[in-house]
C-alpha cells in the first residue's frame, strides 16, 4: 500500500508516479493538482531528521515530540518559512506545506472550513436516529462481519433493471478536501463519513443536509462502524473510526459529541488505514505505518514499527489485547556509514479491516511485507486470531522473506535498503468469509502479485485453490466483494474479474479500457455487489455497474469533473483508488478524488445516487 518516491539533493523530488505541478489550493476553490500528500513524510524522514533526533543535537525536539504538541499545519507552515535554519534546506512551498501536513496530521486550511456550524446547509432538525434494524444499512468496511461487501436486494433497493437508470441526487463538497477516500456508512437513514481533511460528518441520506461535524485530531480515510454503546448517559448509539495518527474514536452518533479517545497505537509513524471492525462489544483496530516512504534515508534510524490489530471496548476505549504481525520486537542492529543506528525487524503492517468467524472465535486479516528482516511466517499472509485473547491461531503465508523499503533501486542501494528486495506483495485486501452452499465455508483474499486465492478456515488456513486471475503484471490493493456464487475484483492494470467461489475458475473478465485521453486505467478501489450487480470505480474516475452474470456493462458515470454541492464547497472528482461504493435504501453513494500518491488525482466530492 506504499508508492515510490526518492528526495534527491535538496528535498528536489523525484516521482516514478504521475508527476504534476503543483498549486496552493485557494479558498472556494476545487483542489488544485499538486503532489501527492504520503510525500510530506519523506521529507520528515531524509531532511527534518537528519536534525531532529539527532544525538549530536539534543536541543532540537524529535519529530514524535512536534507530533505530540499537535501544532496546526498553518503554525508548522509559518515555522518552515521563517526560521534560517529551515529556509537552508532550500524546499520548494510545496515540500513545505506537505512537511507542514506531514507533522501536524491535517491538511492546511482545514482547521476551521470544515465545521458543520459554518455550512449552508445544516439540517433544519435533528431528529432521533431512527431505530438501525429497522431501516436499510450499509454499516462499516465490509458491510457485515465476514466482509463480503454485498447488499443484499431488498437492502439495497437497486436492482439490475434499475442501475441503467441511476441518476445524481446531490453532491457534498469537503472543504479543502484533497481526498474523498473514507468509505461512506448508511446507518437509519444517515450518512456518516471522514475526510481527508480532518473532519467527520453525519449527513442525511436522502438530501445531503448535515447534522453534525467532528473534528479528530488528524486526517482520516478508512470507514466508519455505528453501533450501540453503553455507560454514557444518554447517548443510545456510536460511530467508531481511526485516523493518520493512530487514534481511535468512539463519538456519539446523534450528536457528534465526543464519547472517548484511544491512542491505539504510539509509535509515531503509525496510522489507521484499515476501518476497525467492531463486533459484539469489541473493536478490532488494524494498524499500519508510514515509516517506509523514505526510510532508506541515511539519517534514518530504521526501523522500529511493527503492524499489529488491537482489540478495544467500544464502550470506553480501553484496550483488551494487542497482537503485534512481527512477533520480535526490534532492536539495535548497526550503525552506517553516517553514524545512524540501525534496528530491526520491522514493519507488516494491517492495511485492512479484520474479518469475525464467531464459529471460531476468530478474527482473520491480511498484512504486508517486512521493512527490515528477517520477514517472519505472519507477513504478506492471512493471518488468524483468537478474538478472546489476541493469540495467533494460524497463519497462510503467499510470499516469503519479502523485505521492503520504498524508493530501494536493483543497483546501487542506500545502506538502509534492505540487501535482497521483496516483491511487495502484500494482502491489502479483507478476507471474505463465505459459506458454500453444500456447507462448505472458505476464506478468499487477493494479493498485490495478482493471485485470488481460499484457505479453509476450519483446517488452520489449509489451502483449496488459488488462481492468476489475468496474465501479466496485474494485482489487487483494496478488496473484493462477493455473492453466493462468485468473489469480483478489480485490477491495478484495469478491470473487474468473477471467479467461482467452489473452483477458483475464472468465470468472466472485463478489461474497462479507459475513456480515450484518460491515460492507462485501473481498479484498484474496493468493489461493491448487490443482487445482479457490481460496482467498481477507477483511477480515471469512471464509476462502472456491470453485470454479475458477464460482466457487461449495464451504467457508467463520469465523476471526473467539477460538481455544484448542497454545502456551496468548490468541489470536484477525480481518481478513485481505495475506497468502494456504498448501497442502501435505494440509494448508492461514493467518494471520487485520491491524491496520497500523486496530486493529479485530487478530489473532494461525495455523490449520492438513486434511479429515476
Amino acid at each position: 500500500m506504499k508508492n515510490s518516491l526518492s528526495v534527491a539533493g535538496l528535498g528536489i523530488f523525484v516521482l516514478t508516479v504521475w508527476v504534476y505541478g503543483a498549486q496552493a489550493q485557494a479558498p472556494g476553490q476545487p483542489p488544485a493538482a499538486r503532489l501527492g500528500s504520503q510525500y510530506g513524510y519523506g521529507v520528515l524522514q531524509q531532511q527534518c531528521m537528519a536534525c531532529h533526533g539527532k544525538a549530536s543535537m539534543p536541543q532540537l525536539p524529535t519529530i514524535a515530540a512536534l507530533r505530540e504538541k499537535e501544532y496546526p499545519p498553518e503554525r508548522v507552515y509559518e515555522i518552515l518559512t521563517t526560521t534560517a535554519a529551515h529556509k537552508e534546506l532550500r524546499l520548494n512551498d510545496d515540500q513545505l506545506r506537505h512537511t507542514a501536513e506531514a507533522t501536524s496530521g491535517r491538511l492546511l486550511g482545514t482547521t476551521a472550513d470544515g465545521d458543520a456550524r459554518q455550512m449552508p446547509n445544516q439540517c433544519p432538525s435533528n431528529p432521533p436516529l431512527a431505530d438501525p434494524a429497522a431501516e436499510p444499512a450499509w454499516n462499516g468496511w465490509g458491510n457485515d462481519s465476514s466482509n463480503t461487501r454485498f447488499q443484499p436486494a431488498k437492502a439495497a433497493g437497486i436492482a439490475a433493471d434499475q442501475a441503467p437508470r441511476l441518476k445524481l441526487k446531490w453532491a457534498f463538497g469537503f472543504p479543502h478536501g484533497t481526498s474523498a477516500s473514507a468509505q461512506p456508512t448508511i446507518v437509519s437513514g444517515r450518512v456518516f463519513v471522514g475526510s481527508n481533511a480532518g473532519w467527520v460528518y453525519s449527513l442525511d441520506a436522502a438530501t445531503g443536509c448535515v447534522y453534525w461535524s467532528y473534528k479528530p485530531k488528524a486526517m482520516m480515510r478508512n470507514a466508519i462502524s455505528f453501533g450501540p454503546v453503553k455507560g454514557h448517559g444518554t447517548t443510545r448509539y456510536a460511530v467508531y473510526f481511526g485516523d493518520q495518527r493512530g487514534f481511535t474514536y468512539g463519538v456519539d452518533a446523534q450528536t457528534g459529541k465526543e464519547l472517548w479517545v484511544a491512542r491505539a497505537d504510539d509509535h509515531f509513524t503509525s496510522v489507521v488505514t484499515g476501518a476497525p471492525t467492531l463486533y459484539e462489544g469489541r473493536l478490532f483496530v488494524p494498524i499500519s505505518h508510514w515509516e517506509s516512504m523514505n526510510a532508506k534515508a541515511p539519517e534514518y534510524p530504521c526501523c522500529t514499527h511493527r503492524g499489529s490489530v488491537i482489540a478495544l471496548d467500544a464502550n470506553t476505549g480501553r484496550q483488551l489485547w494487542k497482537f503485534f504481525t512481527n512477533p520480535e520486537a526490534p532492536k539495535p542492529t548497526k550503525k552506517n556509514s553516517m553514524g545512524t543506528q540501525q534496528y530491526g525487524p520491522a514493519g507488516v503492517s494491517v492495511w485492512n479491516a479484520p474479518t469475525v468467524d464467531p464459529r471460531r472465535n476468530a478474527i482473520y486479516f491480511g498484512t504486508g511485507e517486512a521493512s527490515v528482516g528477517p520477514a517472519p511466517e505472519t507477513s504478506d499472509a492471512v493471518v488468524a486470531v483468537d478474538m478472546t485473547s489476541g493469540k495467533l491461531l494460524w497463519t497462510y503465508q503467499t510470499e516469503s522473506n519479502d523485505v521492503y523499503l520504498v524508493n530501494c533501486p536493483p543497483a546501487n542501494k542506500p545502506e538502509n535498503c534492505p540487501e535482497l528486495g521483496g516483491p511487495d506483495w502484500d494482502i491489502g485486501n479483507s478476507p471474505i468469509l463465505r459459506t458454500l452452499r453444500n456447507g462448505k465455508r472458505i476464506l478468499v483474499a487477493a494479493t498485490k502479485s495478482g493471485n485470488v486465492f481460499a484457505v479453509d478456515p476450519d483446517q488452520k488456513g489449509a489451502l483449496l485453490w488459488t488462481v492468476n486471475v489475468v496474465p501479466g503484471p496485474a494485482g489487487f490493493l483494496w478488496g473484493g466483494a462477493s455473492d453466493e456464487q462468485n468473489v469480483y475484483y478489480g485490477l491495478t492494470t484495469g478491470g473487474v474479474a468473477a471467479i467461482q467461489l467452489a473452483t477458483g475458475e475464472r468465470v468472466w473478465f472485463n478489461p474497462l479500457p479507459p475513456p480515450p485521453g484518460r491515460g492507462r486505467g485501473g481498479n484498484p478501489a474496493a468493489v461493491t455487489a448487490t443482487s445482479g450487480v457490481v460496482f467498481s470505480g477507477s483511477v480515471t474516475g469512471m464509476l462502472y455497474a456491470l453485470s454479475t452474470s458477464d460482466g457487461r456493462i449495464l451504467w457508467e458515470f463520469d465523476t471526473n469533473k467539477d460538481f455544484p454541492t448542497v454545502n456551496q464547497v468548490a468541489a470536484r472528482g477525480n481518481m478513485m483508488s481505495s475506497a468502494g461504493p456504498t448501497i442502501a435504501g435505494g440509494m448508492l453513494f461514493v467518494g471520487s478524488g485520491y491524491s496520497f500518491t500523486s496530486g493529479n488525482g485530487s478530489g473532494n466530492v461525495l455523490l449520492a445516487f438513486a434511479p429515476e
